[in-house]
């Protein structure tokens, strides 16, 4: 296998705390470097090598990547979509600076990049079953506007420059082991720990309001499979769309009342 030099940018998260240690399983602890805007847990950092890192300061960020001129740049760090309606303005900001900011740098260093979009670059005149890989995408969050149009930086870097850009368009994503972190998704998530602490949940959902979902290790899966495959194999440099099943709020309720008989749901 190529020597590899990776950096997680954003690695706290949801995402970047089992990609990290998939990717380390890989390439080895010391080739994969982790790094966000805060302090990991004391085994995360123990794990391997971390970076304090915005992606919104320049002058950091190229100092870290001349640091280690990783060969590829996993940029996760973003404001998601619950979160980003609170603060639009800052979310695409960072949704879009940091990605262009990322981008530009890798050109430099001829690196890899892997961006995740989302299920939030589709609306309300998306076909809802089956969706199409091209098909009418009317976001109407400033996460799905800010994916939608990354997507779009994305294919440009890729036709105009040559850039070795990939990317998936996740559903919600479901794990163990980061808490939630915002998105409209999480709610899968976060209804489990509600559950064990106070025996009810509040869903902004209604009860009924079927969501795309994945387990995160299938997604880990698909994100390094991607990864790995030969640059002249990846046809789609917007980005690929990727499922596996589709679940209600009662549904998870009506699984956890068989744990917990007086769990209670409300919208």
């Amino acid at each position: 296998m190529k020597k590899e030099t990776i950096i997680v940018i954003g690695s706290n998260g949801q995402i970047g705390t089992d990609l990290v240690a998939n990717l380390r399983s890989t390439y080895g602890e010391s080739n994969v470097i982790a790094s966000d805007i805060k302090e990991p847990s004391t085994d995360f950092k123990n794990s391997g090598p971390f970076e304090l890192l915005s992606v919104l300061d320049k002058t950091q960020l190229k100092n870290v990547l001349a640091k280690y001129k990783p060969t590829q740049i996993y940029l996760l760090a973003a404001t998601l979509s619950a979160v980003g309606e609170k603060n639009p303005k800052f979310a695409w900001e960072l949704n879009m600076d940091g990605l262009i900011n990322v981008l530009d740098f890798a050109l430099e260093l001829k690196a890899k990049v892997y961006w995740p979009s989302s299920i939030a670059v589709f609306g309300p005149n998306t076909p809802r079953v089956g969706t199409p890989q091209y098909c009418v995408m009317d976001p109407n969050t400033v996460y799905g506007i800010s994916k939608l149009a990354g997507e779009r930086w994305c294919e440009y870097y890729h036709q105009k420059y040559g850039l070795d850009v990939r990317s998936l368009r996740y559903p919600g994503l479901i794990s163990w082991k980061a808490q939630p972190g915002g998105g409209t998704t999480d709610y899968a998530v976060d209804i489990y720990h509600s559950a064990l602490k106070h025996n009810s949940y509040k869903c902004f959902l209604s009860a009924h309001t079927e969501l795309p979902m994945m387990y995160m290790d299938d997604a880990i899966r698909a994100t390094t499979s991607l990864m790995e495959a030969p640059a002249d194999k990846i046809k789609i440099r917007s980005s690929y769309n990727i499922g596996a099943i589709s679940f209600t709020p009662e549904d998870l309720a009506t699984e956890i009342r068989k744990h917990i008989p007086n769990f209670e749901i409300s919208t």
